[in-house]
């Protein structure tokens, strides 16, 4: 036996408007959630919210929880956090009409988050194109030899004519490096063929001055050796003539003591030795070849004596 289960019209109404008080209340509910979640913003430590309500700027809002009021208020976030921009390769023409290739960074941060949204539109476009155009008419001011030796100054020229523009946005450029400078194919063969000859030249420099410093060692070392030598000859003669004096002192001092012998001996003599020492030395001289003889006065004296002394 089946049994059937029949709703009535009531029942079936009753139903329906069931459902369709489930599905209005969870519209209400997700319409309330995204109120909400467009009237709550939570703003980071680096950021700022620029509210507009209806829209007319009223300030700016954070960091933390910020509260708008939905469909009335919107809010732009700004980030305060330095940043760097690459500006890739400008050709530019220098003051002697020469082109050259200049690629640079720039740093910037924004120090007025209301005035980057109000002031431009598209505040990195405007940036990029102001940067470019001058950078093409501070190279248009300087030689070639001047950019590519003087970096750091066209780093502050840069970086003072952009924070000029970019003050009245709000932003403040804090620097500019140049990296990269790529001149003509003319000039860097020049420049190769005068880097060659600079390190030719400092390498002859080099070489003198190392000849020259050496012949000023040697001839250093020789006058050294020359007064080394001197002082030691001096010293040599100082020692020998000191030797010499000493030998001289030492003879004479012989010479005196064999004539106070001789003295002493001579006065123990007689006259008749002494006139026997005279015959023998006429002996000897009658041996040699001489012819004439010279005899001193004394000596006919001392014959005399002998003479007698016979008698």
């Amino acid at each position: 036996m089946n049994a059937s289960v029949v709703l009535s019209p009531l029942a079936q109404t009753s139903g329906a408007s069931a459902y369709f008080g489930i599905c209005l209340v969870g519209s209400i509910l997700v319409l309330v959630l995204a109120i909400l979640a467009s009237a709550i913003r939570i703003v980071n430590e680096y950021e700022r919210l620029v509210v507009f309500r209806l829209g007319r700027c009223v300030g700016q809002r954070g960091p933390g929880l910020v509260l708008l009021i939905p469909f009335i208020d919107k809010g732009r976030k700004v980030d305060l956090r330095e940043q760097v921009r690459e500006i890739p390769h400008q050709t530019s023409i220098t003051k002697d009409n020469a082109p050259i290739a200049i690629d640079f960074l720039w740093y910037y941060k924004i120090v007025d988050p209301a005035a980057s949204v109000l002031q431009v539109g598209s505040f990195e476009a405007a940036a990029q194109g102001m940067a470019t155009t001058t950078l093409r008419s501070v190279i248009g001011g300087i030689l070639l030899d001047d950019v590519l030796s003087q970096r750091e100054h066209i780093n502050i020229t840069l970086r003072t004519k952009l924070d000029e523009v970019t003050e009245r946005w709000g932003v403040k450029v804090t620097n500019v490096e140049i990296r990269e400078i790529i001149p003509p194919r003319e000039v860097q063969e020049a420049m190769n063929r005068q880097m060659t000859a600079e390190r030719v030249r400092r390498a002859v420099v080099t070489e003198s001055m190392g000849t020259r410093e050496a012949a000023i060692n040697v001839a250093e070392g020789e006058k050294q050796a020359a007064i080394l030598k001197a002082e030691g000859q001096k010293q040599a003669n100082i020692l020998v003539a000191e030797g010499e004096r000493k030998a001289l002192l030492l003879r004479a001092e012989g010479f005196s003591a064999a004539l106070e012998r001789i003295y002493s001996i001579a006065r123990t003599i007689d006259q008749k030795t002494m006139t026997l020492q005279y015959f023998e030395t006429l002996k000897s001289m009658g041996a040699g070849p001489a012819t004439k003889f010279i005899f001193p006065m004394e000596f006919t004296s001392l014959l005399e004596n002998f003479r007698k002394g016979g008698e």
